[in-house]
């Protein structure tokens, strides 16, 4: 019985070791799964200059997949980075909020502009073509489906969770949607301090 207390006691740390308070995996993710997320992208901002996975490196960011017309998790969510970015002064100018939409067909750089500026605190908004949106929501493991509503509307199902990338762009941690935020503003304050 000792026995397996010691072997309990030392793959955890093992565990530990290996991942860290900061290199957990996501959530029901695999151990490994944060080396899998990020990658290669070129986006265009909302005033026409191109961002790409090496204009955001240097500095660690948040990032959010979502669109304009969102009626309440894009809006919350970014209302919430903006938030806890305040509450942490000084330190929240250490990183970057990122707002990549996911309805190209719709939200236009312009577009995105207008809607990042809504929240008071420098968001970086971006969109891309039908094929650069695919290939950075692939890169990040985001989930987005566009769903028919009535006529010729439609809404847009997507990934409800903030990426916390460092500044080499590795993930190190995500904020879900319920999560409380003073767990939020922790996983934040430890993303900058490991700058």
């Amino acid at each position: 019985m000792i026995v397996w207390l010691f072997v309990a006691l030392f793959a955890g740390m093992g565990l530990f070791a290996l991942f860290g308070p900061d290199r957990q995996p996501a959530p029901d993710q695999p151990a490994g799964y944060a080396d899998t997320v990020g990658g290669a992208f070129s986006l265009t901002a909302a005033d026409g200059s191109t961002v790409t996975d090496q204009t955001l490196k240097g500095k660690p960011f948040a990032i959010f997949f979502g669109f304009t017309r969102c009626p309440d998790v894009c809006p919350t969510t970014l209302a919430s980075l903006a938030k806890l970015r305040k509450q942490m002064g000084e330190d929240g100018d250490k990183f970057r909020i990122v707002f990549v939409s996911v309805d190209p067909g719709y939200d236009s750089p312009e577009d995105i502009g207008r809607y990042v500026d809504l929240f008071g605190t420098p968001i970086i908004g971006l969109t891309g073509s039908d094929e650069e949106i695919a290939k950075v929501t692939k890169a990040y493991h985001a989930f987005y489906k566009k769903v028919p509503t009535e006529g010729d509307d439609y809404t847009i199902d997507h990934t409800a969770s903030v990426y916390l990338m460092d500044a080499e762009g590795k993930l190190r941690s995500t904020i879900d949607y319920h999560e409380d935020p003073k767990t939020s503003l922790a996983k934040l304050e430890r993303l900058v301090d490991q700058t």
